[in-house]
Parts: structure tokens; sequence; C-alpha cells
């Protein structure tokens, strides 16, 4: 398609570059952060290295690196990555520099798992390691409240007001780290019934001290994690919040209480809000509708309309269709893609050939791009 001036032709929406403070996005697909659950002591392996290859060669647009634990307690597994320590940071360089030598912004998601915390991997059926086979390897939880997950889940000792502040510390000493791996944005965990979640959801937060209460008291551990994080990096980099924006449960997060965090954050320089939902008494992904392609993204469309925050779209976004339609529509500005990717790490190259992007094998590494072209020739 030719430009409206007689110019080059138009890229497709999804192909547009988004700018956010000093880093450009060349294109809209954002790979989601995954948890690989292969990391010892929360150091990157060599799985990692080839994760994360695989879509450094296939055209996206960004990605983030999956929940690090800010703490060695706040890893969800024994294998998850961490960011506690200044021992991590030349692995994580290495996943910094596959990404650079292509182009491509890569951040990292902080995390503390809270009273989720102390699991098992997934493949090992993901429930808490007390009482389990590993039971050895278990280590104490925390949270706002001594509330448990649920009837299987340990009961969690509350943080006093002194170790809520060592946390915050904690995450901004994370974000200094990640500045020194040379990640180009870091984003904050708090959603999926994750530490900063259970603060801002009345189920898990009864706190009558200044950490709970009132909203706004229960919003004030999430906006204190924002403004460190905001003064431990420089202020070209972006920072990204990743919220649980509906629990779709009694005693959950509402899509008005996340619109109140959403003004917030952005007031305190949160540039991007990912706009998952769910995870404060079970899975993440819980909604007000039943999961299907682009079920969450109406939230991240009411978010951005009430506040006028950047949003980044996620929950099932499978298709070119789909990912032009909600840039296009302007319900958010990147979609975060997992599931999709881990099947077809090419998929935005795929995308951008059947959006008809002018130049697709310009989003691949040169050499993929002359065989590529000749193919399509």
């Amino acid at each position: 398609m030719n430009g409206a001036t007689g110019g080059p032709p138009a890229l497709p929406a999804s192909f547009t570059p988004l700018t956010v403070r000093s880093v450009t996005f060349r294109n809209r697909i954002v790979v989601s952060p995954m948890c690989q659950y292969a990391a010892v002591e929360g150091f990157v392996g060599a799985w990692h290295l080839a994760h994360h290859a695989r879509f450094a060669l296939g055209g996206v647009g960004g990605v983030l690196v999956e929940a690090s634990g800010v703490t060695r307690e706040g890893r969800i597994t024994p294998g998850c990555l961490g960011i506690w320590a200044d021992a991590h940071v030349q692995g994580l360089r290495q996943i910094v520099d596959l990404y650079r030598t292509y182009g491509i912004p890569v951040g990292i998601q902080l995390a503390h798992a809270g009273r989720k915390a102390s699991a098992a991997v997934p493949l090992e059926g993901g429930a808490p390691l007390v009482g389990g086979p590993r039971a050895a390897e278990a280590w104490e939880t925390v949270a706002p409240s001594p509330i448990p997950l649920g009837a299987a889940w340990p009961t969690p000792r509350a943080l006093s007001g002194a170790e809520v502040k060592a946390i915050v510390a904690a995450f901004a000493a994370a974000a200094r780290r990640a500045v020194e791996a040379g990640f180009d944005f870091v984003e904050i965990h708090a959603a999926h019934g994750y530490l900063v979640h259970s603060f801002l959801a009345p189920a898990s937060n009864r706190r009558d001290d200044e950490w709970g209460g009132d909203a706004a008291g229960r919003r004030r551990f999430a906006l204190a994690v924002a403004d460190a994080v905001r003064r431990a990096v420089p202020d070209s980099m972006p920072v990204f919040c990743r919220v649980s924006s509906v629990d779709g449960v009694d005693g959950g997060v509402t899509l008005d209480d996340t619109i109140a965090l959403a003004r917030e954050l952005r007031a305190r320089g949160v540039d991007v809000l990912d706009c998952s939902s769910g995870g404060i008494t079970g899975a993440s992904g819980r909604a007000s509708v039943p999961p299907s392609p682009g079920f969450l993204v109406p939230y991240a469309r009411a978010v951005a309309h009430a506040t006028g925050v950047t949003t980044m779209a996620v929950g099932m976004i499978d298709t070119p269709a789909l990912v032009e339609r909600v840039i296009a529509a302007g319900d958010a500005q990147l979609v975060a893609i997992g599931r999709q990717l881990l099947a077809e790490p090419s998929f935005a190259y795929r995308a951008a050939v059947e959006l008809g992007h002018p130049d697709p094998e310009s989003l691949l590494p040169p050499p993929y791009t002359w065989p590529l072209r000749r193919r399509r020739a």
C-alpha cells in the first residue's frame, strides 16, 4: 500500500515504532515475561540463553525477561531467576547482549512472590514445597497479613513495617543491578497474587498500619516500590508495571482500583501499564469473561482511556490480525505475547508478511534477510 503522499508504502500499525523515554520499540510485539524454572540459585544458565536466542532472531519489537526475585525468598520456585545479588549481573548481561546484537530493547521483570513463594516448579505440580517431596528446600513466606493463599498453602508471616521498607529497598537495589546489566527498561511485577498485588487486594491485606486499611493505604506499598525503582534508574529508562487489572473474586482488585493506581503510578514516572488479570486466590488470567483470544484487551483499553497512560495488552493474543486490531484501534500501544511465541518464535515476521509490511525481512538478522527475500520474490 502506497503512502498517502506518494512516499514509501505505509507500515501496518503493529509495525510502526513506539518511543518511550529514550527507548524505541521498532514494532509493537513484545515477548512476555515467561518463567522458565531453569535457574540454580537465581543464576542464568545455558537454557536461558538458548530460550532467548530464539526470540532475538525472530523480529520482535522488545522483550521482557522473566520474573526475577529481588530477594532470595522472593522467588516463586527454586528454579526462578534472581537479581538479588551482584553476582547475578554477569549472566543477565549475556541475555542483554543477545538482544542488543539485533537492536531489540530488552527489559527485566522485578518481582517478589510473597505468599506464593516457596512452590515447586510447574512440571513438579506447582504446589507448596512444604509437605512435599522437596520440603527440605522450602523457605518461609511473607505477606501483608497472615492469610494463606488457600487451604493447601502455608500461612505466611506478616511483614513488619521495617521489613516492608527493606523490600522496597530490595526493589531499588535490583533496579540498579538491571542498569548495570545493561537492560533498556524494567518492569515492576504488581500482578498475579505476588507480593505487590497482595498489598493492593483487601482479601490479602488486612493491615491497620500505614501499609493497609483503606484503598490509599493498600496502594502505598506499590507506590513506594515505584518511587524507589524510578529513583534507582536513569531518567532516560522506561519503567513498566504489570498489574492485575481485575481479580474477579470477592476481596480482589477491581478495574476502578486499577485505574486509581494507574493515575498515581503515572504521576510517579511509571511509563507503561502492562494489563494482565487475576491471581490473588489462584492462577492468573481470571477475568469477568471466559478466556478467549484477546479477552484481556478491554482492560488495557479502559486503563488507557481513563488515564492517558501507555498500556500493553496481554491475553491469548495469537494472530497477526488480532495484534493489528488492538494497535490500530488504540486499545493498547504494545502487546505482550507468550505461548504463541514459544510455539512460533518468528511470529513477528509472519505477522509482517500477512499484514502487508513493505519489507518484512528487514525485521530479521542479515543472514536470514537475503534468502527469505529471494523466496518471496
